[in-house]
């Protein structure tokens, strides 16, 4: 119980097999750590970055919190971006929310949560910037699926407006900021069709 044994087998089973296919994988992967991708994605543990597009260890740089949100005074996430951006030179950010999203729902329900009631204000404000659109839907479940979307979109705003970001591009950086929707029903992504890829492509801020 107090081990989780069963993590440990698991775990090396999971490299002896890597290394049967690659002797000198870890190896390899031990000596640098030169992804191209940072994935800034929900915690929900149905939404693994790695395994959702099939890339090894040392392919994607991971931050993930609830309902994959992007603020100004979150300084773990602007400290994760900077070195994605920065130090590790990333060319892109995706941003990948998911439908069924436990803090988007959470941010829709009319009760208290406690402590994470501030995080989800954030979302709460994304409902209020799109309440005539979000109000015109027929369902809920029309609302909760269209918030997911509109969440993602605005976390990417929010990440291309950071001055990490807007200084890479006045550096001249190769940089793209993407907009994902994952469907936890089917294992697909979706495009939202937003990528950024210098500053006057920005949207606008409210």
């Amino acid at each position: 119980m107090r081990k989780l044994e069963d993590f440990f087998n698991r775990n090396r089973a999971w490299a002896s097999k890597l290394k049967e296919n690659q002797p000198d994988f870890f190896m390899q992967l031990s000596k640098q750590q030169s992804p191209e991708y940072l994935w800034i994605g929900c915690s929900d543990s149905r939404v693994p970055a790695n395994q959702i597009v099939d890339l090894p260890p040392g392919e994607i740089f991971v931050h993930r919190n609830i309902a994959n949100v992007v603020v100004h005074t979150d300084l773990n996430c602007l400290s994760v971006i900077q070195f994605a951006v920065e130090v590790l030179g990333v060319k892109h950010i995706i941003v990948c929310g998911h439908y069924g999203c436990g803090g988007v729902k959470a941010a829709l329900e009319n009760k208290r949560h406690g402590l994470i009631d501030h995080w989800l204000e954030h979302i709460r404000d994304v409902y209020r910037y799109h309440q005539e659109a979000l109000d015109g839907l027929k369902s809920d479940d029309e609302v909760f699926n269209l918030l997911c979307e509109l969440n993602v979109k605005e976390q990417v705003a929010n990440v291309c407006h950071t001055s990490i970001v807007q200084d890479a591009w006045i550096a001249g950086k190769e940089l793209a900021v993407h907009g994902w929707i994952y469907g936890i029903e089917d294992g697909i992504l979706k495009d939202l069709d937003i990528c950024i890829t210098k500053i006057d492509e920005i949207p606008s801020k409210r």
